[in-house]
C-alpha cells in the first residue's frame, strides 16, 4: 500500500520563548515492509542549528536549536511511504513461550533488535502481581508466543476504555491498569509491562495509522493519528512481531511504523527544553492517505 503522509504540529505560547532546543522522531524509515520516498520537514521559526542523526535503536532524530524569540513553534512533515504486508504469521505456528523467554536470555546479540534490551521495566512499565496473573492468564503450559500475545492484545482492547484526556504522557502502565482506560501509549505500557513480568521481549513502536471513515463518509482531512503498537520477539528464525493492542489486531499496511524503543520515552515525537513561563496549546493533524 502507498501513501502519502501529511503532520502538521504547532504549539503555541503565551509569552514568547526565548530559547528552544528540541529533538524530533517524526521521520519514517526504511524496513523490511516499509519504504521511504520523497519527504519535506519544514520547521517554523528556521532554526539555526539543525541535524539529523539515527539513534541506538536505528530511529532517525532531528536535532534543532532555536534562539529567536517565538510565539509559536510549528512542524510540517511530507513523505511519499509504501508499506508491505510482508509474511503471515500464524500465530499458532510460532515457538512455547517458555522458550522464548528462555531464547531471549542466552541471546548475545548486543544489536539493536537483541532481546535484551526489551526485558525489562523501565518508569513506565513496571508491573505488580496483578499484571503478573493478568500475563499468566494467556501464558499458559506451551502456549505459542504470538498466539499468547494476540490473545492479550484483544483482552486489553476489549477490557480498556479508550478514553482521550484521562491519563498523560507520564501515565505508567500500573496507573493505566488502575484506571482500566486511557489512549494507545497507555494501552500499549500495559502489553509491555505485563510480557516483560513474566521475562518475554516487548518493544515500544510509535507510527502512524490510517483510520477509515464509516461507509458511504467522506475521510476527513486530519484525522488520521498518530498511534503506538507493540512488538513481541518471536525467536531468532521468525524475529519481531508487531500487535495492536489498542484495536486488537496483528499490525498490517494501514500502520506505518516511524521508531521503535523501551518504552514512550524513548521515541517521544517532540521532545526538548525550551525557556519560558506561562502556558501552552498543541494542536496536531495527521493525514495517511492512499495512492492505491
Amino acid at each position: 500500500m502507498r501513501y502519502k503522509l501529511l503532520l502538521r504540529s504547532s504549539y503555541r505560547y503565551s509569552a514568547p520563548v526565548q530559547f528552544a532546543r528540541h529533538a524530533l522522531r517524526l521521520l519514517p524509515h526504511g524496513t523490511a515492509t516499509q519504504r521511504v520516498g520523497a519527504e519535506r520537514l519544514r520547521i517554523e521559526p528556521e532554526p539555526y542549528q539543525r541535524c539529523e542523526l539515527v539513534d541506538f535503536f536505528g530511529n532517525r532524530v532531528v536535532q534543532i536549536a532555536i534562539e529567536k524569540p517565538h510565539s509559536v513553534f510549528a512542524i510540517e512533515f511530507a513523505a511519499d511511504v509504501e508499506v508491505y504486508s510482508g509474511g503471515i504469521v500464524d500465530p499458532q505456528a510460532t515457538p512455547p513461550w517458555e522458550w522464548i523467554r528462555a531464547a531471549a536470555v542466552e541471546s548475545r546479540d548486543p544489536g539493536p533488535l537483541g532481546p535484551a534490551h526489551y526485558l525489562h521495566p523501565g518508569p513506565h512499565t513496571a508491573a505488580d502481581d496483578d499484571l503478573v496473573g493478568f500475563a499468566r492468564t494467556f501464558m499458559t503450559p506451551g502456549r505459542p508466543i504470538i498466539a499468547g500475545a494476540f490473545e492479550m492484545a484483544v483482552a486489553i482492547q476489549r477490557e480498556f476504555d479508550y478514553a482521550p484526556g484521562t491519563t498523560t504522557v507520564g501515565t505508567t502502565a500500573l496507573a493505566a491498569w488502575a484506571l482500566h482506560q486511557g489512549v494507545c501509549q497507555d494501552f500499549a505500557h500495559v502489553m509491555l509491562a505485563a510480557l516483560r513480568a513474566i521475562g518475554l521481549p516487548a518493544a515500544y513502536v510509535s507510527g502512524l495509522l490510517r483510520t477509515k471513515p464509516p461507509e458511504g463518509k467522506p475521510r476527513l482531512e486530519g484525522a488520521d493519528a498518530m498511534h503506538a503498537w507493540v512488538s513481541v520477539w518471536a525467536g531468532e528464525s521468525i524475529g519481531w512481531i508487531d500487535i495492536d493492542p489498542t484495536n486488537g489486531l496483528l499490525v498490517g499496511s494501514d500502520h506505518i511504523r516511524i521508531a521503535v524503543g523501551r518504552e514512550y520515552s524513548d521515541v517521544a515525537p517532540i521532545d526538548g527544553v525550551i525557556v519560558v513561563s506561562g502556558d501552552q496549546t498543541h494542536t496536531v493533524a495527521v493525514d495517511v492517505i492512499p495512492l492505491d
